[in-house]
């Protein structure tokens, strides 16, 4: 079984690490992805962050600029910390200026989101939902008359519109049964977290199926996405430290990698995303925690592009 044959697979662009990030990197791991076949280019969104860490709007432009086809997606933008406006303005012009090929992925984040901000997380789900409205009118109409508990505007509109219509994809994050079920009901598609396992993802998936079936759409037309962090390496130990160190740092997990992630040799990292497509993700993630120009390339093999 070829993964690129059954589902597009995007990449992780180098944007969060635990050193800094070379620009030449960047840049090469955004030309091989497109030159290679890889579907999207990816980054998170984490402001105040203990690691390296770009603006996701700035560093999509910047790949935008050395690549000609190749999409381009943030998973997620923590949208209750934002004004709707300020988000629904950056990826038109993201989605201008590269010629209709931004994602925007939005989530709700974790509590500790809010602190950073000074956002209230009282009636986050609120200003979520009056958030996504926001950004789809602002996309979609010259003028938007909007009445909501959190936001208003008044007649107010942007005269830059994205170039994909309606508008841009609008996935969304969250691994909560509520947040999947929200994703069917607000979203274009949902993404699972990286740090999510099979079993967990698999149940998800049922969950959006059956809420997509309860709302009358097509879940063929929906997309289903796993982030993925992971290794691959000739020797499954040094995939394992590398994948150890990620999680143990940025996901401050004792015990590092387990028995549920994605890392070994390339036949193992292989078979391990096959599971994930078979337990019902139409699209991939990849995203490997280090040595991002050989990983591309190595990659690129494990699911066939090469």
């Amino acid at each position: 079984m070829v993964l690129k044959d059954l589902i597009p697979i995007g990449m992780s662009l180098p944007h969060r690490s635990l050193e800094p990030i070379d620009m030449a990197a960047v840049r090469r791991v955004a030309e091989r992805a497109e030159a290679l076949g890889f579907s999207d280019l990816w980054v998170t969104e984490n402001t105040l962050d203990y690691v390296f860490s770009f603006d996701p709007a700035l560093i999509l432009t910047y790949a935008a600029a050395v690549t000609r086809r190749i999409r381009l997606g943030v998973a997620v933008v923590v949208l209750p910390t934002h004004n709707p406006s300020h988000i629904a303005h950056q990826f038109a012009t993201l989605d201008y200026l590269s010629n209709g090929r931004a994602i925007l992925g939005v989530g709700l984040g974790r509590d500790h989101h809010y602190a950073e901000f000074q956002i209230p997380k009282e009636h986050r789900l609120t200003r979520f939902r009056e958030g996504v409205d926001i950004v789809k009118a602002l996309w979609t109409q010259p003028q938007v008359d909007y009445r909501g508990s959190i936001y208003q505007l008044d007649g107010h509109g942007m005269v830059i519109k994205p170039v994909q219509k309606p508008h841009p994809p609008l996935w969304i994050g969250g691994n909560h049964p509520d947040a999947v079920r929200r994703a069917a009901r607000l979203g274009d598609g949902w993404i699972a977290a990286g740090g999510s396992k099979e079993g967990d993802f698999a149940k998800s998936v049922q969950i959006l199926r059956d809420e997509l079936d309860k709302l009358g759409r097509d879940a063929k037309r929906f997309p289903v996405s796993k982030r993925v962090f992971l290794s691959v390496a000739e020797r499954a130990d040094t995939a394992k430290a590398e994948l150890d160190r990620w999680f143990k740092i940025v996901y401050r997990r004792p015990g590092g990698a387990d028995a549920g992630d994605i890392y070994g040799t390339p036949a193992q990292v292989r078979e391990q995303l096959q599971a994930l497509v078979a337990a019902g993700a139409d699209h991939l993630l990849v995203n490997p925690v280090g040595r991002y120009t050989e990983q591309v390339e190595a990659l690129a093999e494990v699911v066939g592009l090469a």
